[in-house]
């Protein structure tokens, strides 16, 4: 389905070079910021603890959240789990302060406010923990970008697989740039963002990779250029229609979803504009630096092997 057609190629190879220094630029920054400022780990990562209050009616989140602000609270996490009446409360542990001292003061700043809440349970996130989940969600980004690497490369050829997840890996490192550079807090649905991102981006390499080798077969006379630059723009309304649906879901969690889903949705928010650049502006041109020829894509048929007469 198009909503409209462009009759014209737009030269998009004809500023290749100046998108990639573009993109060269903002991906050093996200690496100088990350190198820098680092990310704010959340309590699952860093450690902390978890408390489960109920309560005898629907729990109102935004006056929890109040009332630890007016004790002094910080960098806690609020959200409904399990049913309307039970919240979920992430504490970080400031030092020289236990598990135990810190439930009883939080409870007591809420049973202050509301009579019926109640403690469920309390407990400690240890930092080893943290250390696992980061190890394991690195361990899951390295498996995925290999993944994406072996698949484009069987699919397509294997200049498209290191185009692409130089594109893919471009855009996760931006978006943790952006968590570096203000300081978000970086949870476990942030990194579950992060995943959907790189997954997501790839999407639209192999669109964009599926074009470009049907032209090699259509058009036999164009240059390499001209046949990355018909596969863009012929894929453009399929691009608008694609990543305006996805980010118009993605923003009424942005606006509507609360601080639960605030930076997942912020995540995705960013991925899916720098997907959207990556695919066209920084995988396409790589693949024609790369050296990408009619040969790689369209394979010459095999000869049959004549047996000789005796």
């Amino acid at each position: 389905m198009e909503f409209f057609k462009i009759r014209r190629d737009i030269p998009f190879m004809r500023h290749a070079l100046a998108f990639n220094v573009v993109s060269l630029v903002t991906f050093v920054l996200a690496v100088f910021f990350l190198a820098t400022k680092g990310l704010n780990f959340s309590i699952e990562f860093t450690g902390g603890t978890v408390m489960e209050v109920s309560y005898e009616r629907a729990a109102e989140v935004d006056k929890i959240r109040k009332a630890l602000d007016g004790r002094g609270y910080n960098d806690y996490s609020v959200q409904n789990f399990g049913s309307s009446r039970d919240v979920l409360i992430r504490m970080p542990l400031k030092p020289g302060q236990n598990s135990a001292d810190l439930s009883k003061a939080v409870m007591e700043g809420l049973s202050a406010d509301d009579g019926t809440a109640k403690l469920r349970r309390v407990e400690f996130v240890g930092p080893q923990v943290g250390r696992e989940l980061a190890e394991n969600g690195a361990l899951a980004l390295l498996i995925t970008s290999l993944g994406i690497v072996g698949y484009l490369a069987l699919r397509f050829e294997w200049k498209f697989g290191v185009a692409a997840i130089i594109a893919n890996l471009h855009d996760v490192v931006i978006i943790l740039g952006f968590f570096a550079l203000f300081q978000w807090e970086f949870s476990l649905p942030v990194l579950a963002a992060v995943l959907a991102v790189l997954g997501y981006s790839v999407n639209e390499s192999v669109v964009i990779a599926d074009r470009i080798r049907e032209n090699f077969r259509k058009m036999r006379k164009a240059t390499v250029t001209e046949i990355i630059d018909n596969a863009i723009t012929r894929t453009i309304s399929r691009t608008i229609i694609t990543h305006g649906c996805t980010q118009t879901m993605v923003t009424s969690m942005l606006v509507f979803g609360g601080p639960a889903l605030h930076y997942f949705a912020l995540a995705l928010t960013i991925g899916i504009c720098f997907g959207i650049y990556s695919s066209v502006l920084v995988m396409a041109p790589l693949v024609r630096w790369l050296g990408i020829r009619p040969d790689d894509m369209i394979k010459p048929p095999r000869k049959e092997k004549q047996e000789a007469v005796v």
